[in-house]
């Protein structure tokens, strides 16, 4: 399959003339993203994960379009997109589905903890096709399968560079590219990637830098 950076956590996954589009959020190019897509998971209720109003848009000029994300986030697309409601699925960590023709598998269950002071809220982690893992805002590990190609959180107000090489050595994909970058300049970014790609490389994991608007084939 084709897999499309865009800013931040946003990816665009492709195969047999389908599309399905992970975490729109507020710091990525929602409308190329987004544009002609079978289906869109989202992770968790935060907006760089998640532009309601851009998905609202899309549901609205896209009869065929499927909205998949934790309770809290489809009901709130369901209050601003009542017609779509039907389109608008809640899902759970654990769960299976096919979405525009790719298999899913959910992980996790909750954000990581970015200080005690602010609630946790709800973060599904979507494993596509026995292969691409998306995350979301936490370091779950997808148990009881390998996964081919990992999504790597390389930046958060939620974890450090310790935390990024253990979750990337812990899962042991055979490839990983970074997601959830929008808050590093050239410099920081660097500085992460370098630890990832060479620690990672101990442990069979080869790691690559994308660009937003970079597609690999995966």
């Amino acid at each position: 399959m084709k897999l499309t950076k865009y800013t931040h956590a946003c990816v665009r996954l492709e195969k047999d003339g389908q599309a399905l589009v992970l975490d729109p959020g507020t710091f990525s190019e929602t409308g190329p993203a987004l544009d002609s897509a079978g289906a869109v998971l989202i992770t968790h209720e935060h907006g760089d994960h998640v532009d309601v109003p851009a998905v609202v848009a899309a549901l609205q000029g896209n009869d065929a379009l499927q909205v998949f994300a934790p309770a809290g986030v489809a009901a709130k697309l369901r209050s601003e997109a009542p017609l779509a409601a039907p389109r608008i699925h809640a899902v759970d960590p654990g769960s299976t589905f096919t979405a525009a023709g790719f298999d899913v598998r959910t992980f996790g269950g909750q954000h990581a903890l970015i200080h005690p002071q602010i609630p946790v809220v709800a973060n599904i982690g979507y494993l596509i096709d026995s292969n691409v893992y998306h995350p979301g805002d936490s370091f779950v590990i997808p148990d009881g399968i390998a996964v081919r190609t990992l999504l790597v959180p390389v930046h958060a107000p939620w974890n450090k560079v310790g935390e990024v090489v253990d979750f990337v050595i812990g899962v042991r994909a055979a490839k990983a590219f970074p997601i959830h970058d929008a808050l590093l300049n050239e410099t920081g970014l660097g500085l992460i990637e370098g630890h990832v790609k060479r620690l990672g490389a101990k442990y069979g994991t080869e790691y690559a830098h994308l660009s937003s608007g970079d597609s690999v084939e995966v």
